[in-house]
């Protein structure tokens, strides 16, 4: 995941998601991961995070 161009990892869950958008300054981020002005899927499908 990356926020304001600094990676701060990678997320293997929404919960993984949700604790990186809250460092990021986002607490209550839960409402955003749908919102493409803020969460950009990249590689799959938005909550999947399964191999392949």
């Amino acid at each position: 995941m990356t926020a304001r161009g600094e990676n701060l990892g990678v997320a293997f869950s929404d919960e993984d998601l949700l604790e990186f958008l809250g460092r990021a300054g986002l607490p209550d981020a839960e409402d955003l991961l749908d919102d493409p002005a803020w969460v950009k899927w990249r590689g799959g499908q938005a909550h999947f995070y399964g191999a392949g």
